[in-house]
This record gives structure tokens, C-alpha cells and sequence, in this order.
């Protein structure tokens, strides 16, 4: 068996995965916002599970990180800092850890359903915005620590982060309700919202050259609200030299991550991936 833990600003979801790949057991915690305090509610999560051994884990974390010695550096949403969180995950699980961006892992699970799609790229709008580009099903390693919702685009006269007018955080700023609140039929609204992530789509497809692009997060939820709108306003930025690609809504919104946690154990532990169907 295997784990998944997929560390939110607000919720932590632990998920135990069969061989296969199938969700078997999960339960969800609110992240403490003090690290002490998320081992505490995390090793008292594991103790709750059915499942006590497992063969390996990932944990996927909103922020930046030391891969090579196991460290989570900063977070957006949480004050962590400089913490051995692998090292400390194996302490609680007594299995080997992973550790990945949980921007990345969306949208390596995301990209592990079109496999058609040679490279990926992988949007995540939610609080804020996280990108991942995905390359013949693995993650691409130059991008692994791109912060795409931090470039910088011309908005209402001034260089503006792109996630900070295009975001669910910027959503509800602008419009003072959530997207959930938002009717499929005000479409001036959900006009509104397709342009400002068309603006930094744009940007990032020039550069990549991706077959694909997935919008995943909270802000995928509604993708048939606004998604018709996007593609058509993303076609209307194509040249004789950038193509633009289809745009389509995270076939898993909500669980991307917590997939892409098992995705990665089966792509970087390779005694692993024997079992895998």
C-alpha cells in the first residue's frame, strides 16, 4: 500500500492508494499553521488509518523546496521554513518519502490522462495560481521550481502579478463572492474571469509549445461555467508562429495532487512500478 498526503494552507488530505492505484482510505485534518503542530495532527491521522504499513509515500507540499536533502524552504500560505519534512515523514510512516511541489503533482496526474498529449501544461487557479509543464509524462525537471501566477503582465495601466487579478483570491476581491456563487448563466462575469487567466495563458503557451493545457484547482471546478469563453479568447492571440493549443478543465479538480502523489512513487521508486495497471 501505498501514501499519499497532500498538505493544503487550510486542509491536509491523507490517502492510502492500493497497488493499483485506487484510493482505499482518506481522511482530511485542518492544516496547524505551527510545523510541530502539523507532525502532531499528521502522526495521529496515520494512527486512525486501517493501513499501518506502507511501502512508500509522497508528500505534496504548497511551496518551495529542497529536494536534494528533503527540506520544505518556504510556504505561501503557511510560516514553515527550512523544515526536514521528509526526514520527519519518514520518522511517522517508517516508509520511504518522496517530497513534490503540489502544483507539480496535479499536473503530473492530470497529464497521465491524455497521453496523447506529448507536453502538458498544467494550471492550477485556486488562492492563488501554480503551474507545472509535463513532458512525455514526467515532470519537467528546468520548470520543477517555476512559479508561473508570480509573472509579471501589463493589467489596468501597471505590471501586475498574474495571479494576483486572475486567482479565486482575486475573484472573490473583485466581485466579493466566490466562484461557486457565480450562476453559469452571468456570463459577462465568467467573460471577466477567462480574459485575466488568457492573459497569462497566453505568455506561458508562447514559451512552452504545450500539445495541452489543463486548468485544475478550485477555479477547474467551474470550467464548463467559462471554458468555451477561454478558448475562444486564448485562439484569438494565435500567429503564424504560435499555435494555440486546446484548453481543458482537470478530469480530477479536487484530487489531482493526492493522485500525482501516487504517480510520482510509481515514476521515481521503479521497483515500485511492477504492480502498477
Amino acid at each position: 500500500m501505498y501514501l499519499g498526503v497532500d498538505i493544503g494552507g487550510s486542509k491536509t488530505l491523507v490517502a492510502v492508494f492500493d497497488m493499483n492505484g485506487v484510493i482505499t482510505e482518506q481522511i482530511k485534518f485542518p492544516t496547524p499553521q505551527e510545523y510541530p503542530a502539523f507532525l502532531e495532527a499528521l502522526h495521529k491521522t496515520l494512527a486512525g488509518l486501517q493501513v499501518q504499513d506502507f511501502q512508500a509515500a509522497t508528500v505534496a507540499v504548497p511551496g518551495q523546496l529542497d529536494r536534494e536533502h528533503g527540506v520544505v524552504l518556504r510556504l505561501g500560505n503557511l510560516t514553515w521554513r527550512n523544515e526536514a519534512i521528509q526526514a520527519d515523514c519518514e520518522r511517522l510512516t517508517g516508509c520511504p518519502v518522496l517530497i513534490e511541489n503540489d502544483a507539480k503533482l496535479a499536473g503530473l496526474s492530470e497529464a497521465m490522462l491524455h497521453k496523447d498529449a506529448e507536453t502538458v501544461l498544467y494550471v492550477t487557479v485556486s488562492t492563488g495560481i501554480g503551474t507545472a509543464v509535463v513532458y512525455q509524462q514526467h515532470l519537467d525537471r528546468a520548470t520543477r521550481d517555476g512559479e508561473g501566477g508570480h509573472i509579471m503582465l501589463p493589467f489596468h495601466g501597471k505590471l501586475t502579478k498574474w495571479e494576483s487579478f486572475a486567482s479565486g483570491k482575486a475573484i472573490y476581491e473583485h466581485f466579493g463572492k466566490k466562484a461557486a456563487d457565480i450562476p453559469p448563466s452571468d456570463t459577462r462575469t465568467w467573460h471577466y474571469v477567462a480574459h485575466n487567466l488568457a492573459l497569462g495563458l497566453y505568455e506561458h503557451i508562447a514559451i512552452i509549445e504545450p500539445d495541452l493545457v489543463v486548468i485544475g484547482g478550485s477555479i477547474g471546478t467551474y470550467f464548463d461555467r467559462y471554458g468555451a469563453i477561454l478558448n475562444e479568447l486564448v485562439q484569438q492571440f494565435a500567429t503564424p508562429l504560435v499555435t494555440m493549443p486546446h484548453i481543458v478543465g482537470a478530469q480530477r479538480a479536487e484530487e489531482a495532487v493526492v493522485y500525482g502523489c501516487y504517480d510520482l512513487i510509481m515514476q521515481e521508486l521503479p521497483h515500485h512500478a511492477a504492480t502498477r495497471h
